[in-house]
């Protein structure tokens, strides 16, 4: 760390971290209603508060993949799910609603244990989203509005949705039931079924999460669970051939690989993939909104998630203070146990991911950067020492061509970059090769209307972290993603649109072979 560097807030430090729940012995897949026998490859599930292993995952290999996609075959042909009526549909929508919401403790102390994301987070903000996704599409399905045709003379043509059949939801790590349920919800809401495949990192949560939604009621298979590696059970669900699309959020190379496999079976995709978001700070905004939302733009959720503000950008009047300030601030945050309340970060979610995340410490110095904070495991003390923790970190790049600044790091690490003029903070902020959010601060309206036009994303938020309007596309440009989700462009992707043309009269018909 420089010694220029402010000095860190003590670590939030219990002698002995208390476990938010119990894990099962085993984490098995759900399909057809009922839970399997687990037979597959063991794969071990650790607590990354404390690093200890807190149970086992039974991995699902073809078979067992290729019987969750056949029960979720037969209930859409069977279960009489894709026809239901609209409002009983809606009204299984409201229970799952009520349920997840009704469990969202539960819910949320599982995730900890999986995850590490602190559990005031988890339950105040992940839980409850992922109840009103079922809420939502149950409210959107109830407005849904057919199209007519009749301007050509003696035709009248309407078109209808029908649901596509079978679709493969493959979910992250980083927020497994917010944003698996989003899928689920919008799948199924259409009249789909679904085989839903979690992270190998984090199976408990969503492994709960299914069992609930059969619970409130939900036919036996509509709804689907399988886990594994991405390699053995994603390879096998994606390449299935009963398989009809593929909804997937996680890394863009992973990405690549899932559009790669599918695309031989001409399998409709979306994919929400990675981010290197630019956080652009002028000199017209409101600093000191500005500066608390660009700590919480990278430090929430752990630092782990694509709508990070990663590049913060700082007009350069102003970036002396607002820099020094925001490392201060920084240095301050409480890390530890996430199942206190006090506690502002957590542990990242493997090992592996924290050896990476501090390893962009050195890559930084060898671009020129200068640290800021941070840059170092952190050891809360007693059990949590064993966790995967990372002090919040901030550089200073030297320029937008440095690693920090275009590859995406995932995690509590910010990259500064100081700008002169507007046209050098919007082409900075372009010059990457992911494209999901853009964020800008200013109270100039001119310089809001001309960014929200100019920068290459697929969202810009002005003005405020991160807020998700569920009625409006969400996805990113680039190697961003494919795709997007929302309202009307999850009925574009998980329904078939069909034409029928009715002639008004009878139609003379030109006569052949006579």
């Amino acid at each position: 760390m420089d010694a220029s560097a402010p000095p860190r807030a003590p670590l939030q430090a219990p002698s002995r971290a208390v476990l938010p729940t119990l894990a099962p012995p085993l984490t098995r897949s759900f399909v057809g209603g009922a839970a399997e026998r687990g037979e597959g490859m063991r794969l071990p599930v650790f607590y990354p508060a404390t690093g200890a292993q807190v149970g086992e995952l039974a991995e699902a290999d073809a078979a067992e993949v290729d019987r969750a996609v056949q029960a979720a075959r037969r209930a859409f042909l069977r279960s009489g799910w894709a026809s239901l009526p609209t409002e009983r549909r809606q009204e299984m929508l409201l229970k799952l609603h009520d349920i997840v919401l009704a469990h969202a403790d539960e819910l949320a102390r599982l995730e900890c244990l999986n995850l590490g994301i602190v559990l005031r987070e988890l339950r105040e903000r992940h839980m409850k989203r992922a109840a009103y996704n079922f809420r939502f599409f149950a409210e959107f399905i109830g407005q849904a509005k057919g199209e007519v045709y009749d301007q050509m003379a003696g035709y009248r043509s309407f078109v209808v949705r029908e649901p596509v059949g079978v679709a493969a939801l493959i979910a992250p790590w980083n927020a497994p039931v917010a944003l698996a349920s989003m899928k689920v919800a919008a799948a199924i809401a259409f009249g789909n079924t679904c085989v839903l495949k979690p992270s190998e990192q984090t199976p408990l949560a969503l492994a709960r999460f299914v069992e609930l939604l059969h619970e409130a009621g939900l036919p036996d298979g509509v709804v689907n669970l399988v886990n594994g590696r991405g390699a053995v059970t994603g390879e096998a669900l994606v390449a299935h051939p009963d398989i009809d699309l593929v909804s997937f959020t996680g890394g863009t190379e992973t990405g690549r690989r899932i559009m790669s496999v599918a695309g031989r079976r001409l399998k409709p995709c979306t994919l929400e993939l990675g981010g290197k978001s630019a956080n652009i700070v002028f000199a017209s905004a409101d600093i000191e909104r500005a500066l608390d939302a660009a700590l919480v733009g990278i430090f929430s959720n752990n630092g782990q998630q694509c709508l990070a503000g990663s590049r913060i950008l700082v007009e350069k009047r102003i970036a002396d203070d607002f820099i020094a300030r925001f490392a201060e601030r920084a240095a301050r945050i409480r890390v530890g146990d996430p199942m206190s309340d006090a506690t502002e970060l957590g542990p990242l979610a493997s090992a592996a991911h924290r050896a990476r995340v501090l390893g962009f410490v050195e890559t930084a110095r060898a671009d020129g950067a200068k640290l800021l904070t941070g840059g170092e495991a952190a050891m809360p003390g007693g059990d949590l020492d064993g966790g995967y923790f990372v002090s919040p970190t901030a550089v200073l790049a030297p320029s937008n061509a440095a690693r920090v600044c275009q590859d995406e790091i995932f995690g509590p690490f910010a990259a500064f970059l100081t700008f002169g003029s507007y046209d050098e903070a919007i082409a900075m902020a372009n010059d990457t090769r992911f494209g999901l959010v853009s964020y800008v601060w200013s109270d100039h309206m001119p310089t809001i209307e001309r960014a929200s036009r100019e920068l290459h994303s697929g969202v810009v938020w002005v003005n405020t972290p991160m807020v998700r309007e569920l009625r409006a596309p969400f996805g990113g440009y680039k190697e961003s993603g494919v795709g997007r989700e929302g309202g009307e462009a999850c009925q574009a992707f998980y329904t078939e649109s069909k034409t029928v043309t009715l002639p008004a009269s009878p139609v003379a018909v030109r006569r052949l072979g006579l």
